[in-house]
């Protein structure tokens, strides 16, 4: 009646939630799978697995559909994973069983599932939990061999205590702060500084803008949806100025320039993959100062062409990030905890759909349907959707 995660915990650091009652564990479980590639998903009931020495179960209470996830299941987006396999990735639960060596846990406390998995003995080999296998020989092995299992899915395992204004389904949507924090992070970004957020009405893209201010700095949301921008200036009146992205260099660039009073700092960069031609990562090499810095976190598959000569002569730093760090995890979630950064409703996102697992299809096409910042979609056992 759950869908289920184990881990090895003994390489993660452990944060703990507030402590709740669970129900009895019990011998089956429920969750989405794909058997064949690309194929239509299937919801199976499995036997739910043995906690062994090492390992945590834990009952999912929210997971977080990302807006995209409908298109890389269905091929659209030319992800690589194995299968069979569950999707998904991260999520909230609750500790259900541990293994007997387990001292940091104990059942019922409130967990985060962390979706990316890395080898324990050479961390550039990572993958994304049901979502994708990584760049590397040995992410794929992982993927593949070690964590794909025939009855249950994988995720690790952090904790920490949380408040109680945020419901599961907010705290459900942590990992989108966390991605961003992990370039913002990355380049150094500090308070007083001016950033550019592009493009800023996308989930990640508001995200950035959210966690930019958490971090002290003035945000410029570059994008192409007026609407979305307009909302996020409302909701952030006091450091958040906005420019429409119009596909003309010279003239992002300049209205760039304007905005941030020819002082822009760094440089946030999360396109979609369709986004490889846009002109907008030029204008924005154009605008910024001497020394700035751009962080680049996008899913495009394609060369983009960059200004060479201008990269070189303004002492440029460009830095990739693929998603986060432990230490970053650490961070995000001090930050949600203290009220610094603010998620949910209280953050200007509100859950637009709220689905079980059975209803898996409605859940994936309001995700794509709700893709731009402001709305999240969650998911759930049944159990949970009627308590």
């Amino acid at each position: 009646m759950e869908r289920t995660y184990i881990k090895d915990l003994t390489a993660s650091t452990l944060y703990y939630f507030r402590n709740h009652d669970v129900k009895s564990l019990t011998s089956k479980s429920k969750r989405t799978r794909a058997d064949n590639l690309r194929a239509a998903l299937e919801l199976k009931t499995v036997p739910t697995p043995e906690p062994i020495p090492g390992t945590a179960i834990i009952k999912v209470l929210s997971a977080p559909v990302l807006s995209y996830a409908k298109h890389v299941y269905n091929g659209m987006r030319k992800y690589p994973y194995p299968t069979p396999f569950t999707p998904g990735s991260s999520a909230i639960g609750r500790v259900a069983a541990l293994g007997a060596d387990c001292t940091s846990l104990s059942i019922g406390q409130l967990v985060f599932v962390d979706p990316v998995i890395r080898s324990r003995d050479n961390p550039s080999d990572i993958f994304l939990m049901g979502l994708h296998q990584g760049a590397t020989a040995g992410s794929k092995k992982m993927m593949e061999s070690v964590w794909t299992l025939e009855r249950w899915n994988v995720g690790r395992i952090l904790s920490t205590a949380t408040r109680e204004r945020y419901t599961e389904a907010h705290l459900a949507t942590m990992a989108q702060f966390m991605v961003v924090y992990g370039g913002l992070s990355d380049i150094g970004l500090r308070a007083g500084e001016t950033i550019v957020v592009v493009p800023a009405t996308g989930g990640f893209g508001g995200a950035a803008v959210a966690v930019s201010l958490a971090m002290g700095a003035s945000v410029i949301a570059m994008g192409r949806t007026e609407t979305t921008l307009a909302k996020l200036s409302s909701k952030f009146p006091e450091r958040v100025k906005t420019v429409k992205m119009t596909g003309d260099l010279e003239s992002d660039a300049e209205a760039l320039r304007k905005a941030s009073n020819g002082c822009i700092d760094a440089v946030y960069d999360i396109p979609p993959p369709m986004a490889a031609k846009s002109t907008h990562l030029k204008s924005c090499i154009m605008a910024i100062k001497h020394s700035g810095r751009i962080s680049l976190m996008d899913g495009i598959y394609d060369d983009v062409p960059i200004p060479y000569h201008l990269v070189v002569h303004k002492d440029m730093k460009l830095q990739g990030k693929w998603m986060y760090g432990k230490e970053q995890i650490k961070i995000v979630i001090k930050m949600i905890e203290t009220g610094v950064l603010k998620i949910g409703n209280l953050g200007g996102v509100e859950t637009v759909g709220d689905f079980t697992f059975e209803n898996w299809e409605e859940a994936l096409d309001a995700a794509d349907e709700h893709a731009g910042w402001g709305s999240s979609v969650v998911m759930r056992p049944a159990e949970m959707a009627s308590s």
